[in-house]
C-alpha cells in the first residue's frame, strides 16, 4: 500500500513535474491568447475613455482573499473586470483636471507595455548588461533638445517630481558641504542649510524633509503684489545680511495654482554675485519651452544647477515618469551622493558610467522607453501642438466660467491652469464644498479644490491630448450646472 502521507507533501522537482496543477506553465504556453485579450480590454477602455467615470460616488471594499491554489491569468483576469475594472477613474481621460495628469499616447502606452514585457534593469551605459541605459541618455538629449537646453546638463529617470527634486536637492546638500570641506554623503549632515523659495510644491518640502534638511527650515522669500513669483528685491535684501554664506535657491517654473515663474534671468544676475545652488522645480510649467509664445517664461533656466520635470504630466506618458536634470560640472558631487561604495559586484563608480551611482535607486525600471517612444512618434512639432492646444482650452474655460456669472477668475489664466471661486463670497466655502459634491456625482469633470492668497477657491489643470472643444463645453456645462 502506497503512503499517501508522502505524496501529499513531497515537493515538486521541477514546475513541469506532473504531480502540480501549475497554472504558470498553462499561462506560458497561452500567452499569445491572453495577450490578445488584454488588448482587447486596453483597447476599447482607450476608445471609450470620455465615458468613463471621473469621480466615484462611493468605493466598496474588495472581497478578494489569497487563494490557495491559483486559477491562472484567464480568471485573474475576469475578476479584475468585475471587482476592480467598475471602480477605477478616468484619470488620464480628457475631462479629468486633477493634479496635472496627462492622458499617455498611444506610442508612450506601446512603449510602457514593452518596458514590462522586456523587463530591463536599468544601470550601466558600456561594459555591463543591456542597452537600456544607453537609450536613456540618448533619451535624455532629445528631450535638452526638446526644451531648447544646453548640453551641459546630464539627467536621468525617476518615478515623480517628489524623486526629482530628492535627487536634485541631494546633490544641492552635496554641494553645500562642499564649501565647507565637508562630504555630507559620507560624515551625515552636521550643519544648518539655509533654504529660499518663495512658493514651494509640497515635493520640495518632502524631499528636503527626507533629506534631514528640514521642511521648516525653509525661508520664504515674499512674492509680488498678486504673483505667486519671488520679489527679487525682497530676495536680495535677505541675502545682502549674509552675502558670502552658501545656501539653496529653490524658485518655480510654473506654480501650481497659477502657473507663475520666477524671474529666472533676474536668477541668473544673481549667480554673478552669490554662491548658491539653484533649483527650478518646472515639473510641468517646463514645457512652455515648447511653444514660441511661451518659452520667454523660462528665459535664463538654462543656468540653474538643477531642473525637475515630470513627464506623465505634459509630455502625456503613463504613471510612472519624471526626469532631473543636472550640470556636468556637478558629476563628481552626484556621485558622492549616490554611490554603491560598498557593493562591489557594481563595479568601481568613477571607473563606469552607472544610474545606480548617479540616482536615488539601484533598481531601476526601463522609464525612458515610454518616453523615447513617444517623442520619435510625434516630435517636437506634435508636442508643441499639445502644449499650444492645451493653453487655449485653459483660456477658453476660464473665459466661459466668468462669462457664466457663477465664477470669477483667482488669477489671470498664464498658461494651462484655471484657478477660479464662486462670483458669491458669503458661504463661499460651504458652496465650493456642494460644488465638488455634485461634480463628482456626476463623475464627468474632475476638479480639484485650492487655496490662493487666502481665498478658497477651485483649479482646473489641462495637459491631456485628449481634451477637445466639446470636452471643455462639457466642463462649463457642469460647473455651472454644480454652480446653480
Amino acid at each position: 500500500m502506497q503512503n499517501t502521507s508522502s505524496m501529499t507533501t513531497a515537493a515538486p522537482t521541477s514546475l513541469d513535474d506532473n504531480s502540480v496543477n501549475n497554472m504558470l506553465l498553462h499561462d506560458s504556453a497561452n500567452i499569445e491568447e491572453l495577450f490578445r485579450q488584454l488588448s482587447s480590454i486596453a483597447a476599447n477602455y482607450l476608445t471609450n475613455i470620455h465615458e468613463h467615470p471621473t469621480s466615484l460616488k462611493e468605493v466598496p471594499p474588495i472581497s478578494l482573499s489569497l487563494p490557495e491554489n491559483g486559477p491562472g491569468a484567464a480568471e485573474a483576469t475576469q475578476l479584475f473586470l468585475q471587482q476592480i475594472k467598475p471602480l477605477l477613474l478616468a484619470a488620464s481621460g480628457p475631462r479629468y483636471f486633477g493634479f496635472v495628469t496627462g492622458g499617455g499616447t498611444p506610442a508612450a502606452i506601446a512603449g510602457d507595455w514593452l518596458t514590462a514585457v522586456f523587463d530591463q534593469n536599468t544601470q550601466y551605459t558600456h561594459g555591463k548588461g543591456d542597452a537600456s541605459a544607453a537609450v536613456e541618455q540618448q533619451t535624455i538629449q532629445m528631450l535638452l533638445d526638446l526644451f531648447g537646453l544646453p548640453q551641459h546638463f546630464n539627467g536621468g529617470f525617476v518615478t515623480g517630481a517628489t524623486l526629482s527634486n530628492f535627487t536634485s536637492l541631494a546633490v544641492a546638500r552635496q554641494w553645500i558641504g562642499h564649501q565647507y570641506q565637508k562630504d555630507i554623503a559620507r560624515e551625515g549632515l552636521q550643519l544648518p542649510v539655509k533654504v529660499y523659495a518663495a512658493v514651494p510644491h509640497s515635493s520640495s518640502l518632502k524631499a528636503l524633509a527626507m533629506l534631514g534638511i528640514g521642511s521648516s527650515q525653509v525661508q520664504l522669500v515674499p512674492t509680488l503684489p498678486d504673483r505667486e513669483a519671488i520679489d527679487m528685491n525682497a530676495l536680495e535684501s535677505l541675502l545682502t545680511s549674509a552675502p558670502e554664506e552658501p545656501f539653496i535657491l529653490i524658485s518655480s517654473g510654473g506654480t501650481v495654482n497659477t502657473v507663475d515663474y520666477d524671474d529666472l534671468a533676474a536668477i541668473v544676475r544673481l549667480k554673478e554675485k552669490y554662491r548658491f545652488w539653484w533649483h527650478i522645480d518646472a515639473a510641468f510649467g517646463g514645457f512652455a519651452a515648447l511653444s514660441p509664445q511661451y518659452r520667454h517664461l523660462l528665459e535664463g533656466w538654462q543656468g540653474a544647477d538643477s531642473i525637475t520635470v515630470d513627464c506623465h504630466k505634459w509630455l502625456n506618458v503613463p504613471y510612472d515618469s519624471a526626469l532631473y536634470f543636472t550640470r556636468k560640472e556637478h558629476a563628481l558631487l552626484q556621485t558622492q551622493t549616490f554611490q554603491n561604495s560598498n557593493a562591489p559586484y557594481l563595479g568601481d563608480p568613477m571607473e563606469n558610467f552607472s544610474y545606480g551611482n548617479f540616482g536615488p535607486e539601484n533598481s531601476r525600471r526601463f522609464r525612458a522607453l515610454p518616453v523615447w517612444f513617444t517623442l520619435m512618434a510625434y516630435g517636437k512639432q506634435g508636442y508643441q501642438q499639445i502644449v499650444e492646444t492645451n493653453i487655449a482650452q485653459a483660456r477658453q474655460l476660464g473665459k466661459a466660467l466668468v462669462a457664466s456669472g457663477c465664477y470669477k477668475l483667482l488669477a489671470p489664466v498664464r498658461l494651462n491652469v484655471v484657478c477660479f471661486t464662486t462670483s458669491e463670497e458669503k458661504g463661499r466655502n460651504e458652496k465650493l464644498k456642494q460644488i465638488l459634491e455634485k461634480l463628482y456625482a456626476g463623475g464627468k469633470v474632475f476638479v480639484t479644490p485650492t487655496v490662493y492668497k487666502g481665498t478658497p477657491g477651485l483649479r482646473a489643470a489641462l495637459v491631456n491630448w485628449r481634451t477637445t472643444e466639446k470636452d471643455i463645453q462639457i466642463a462649463v456645462d457642469e460647473l455651472v450646472r454644480a454652480c446653480s
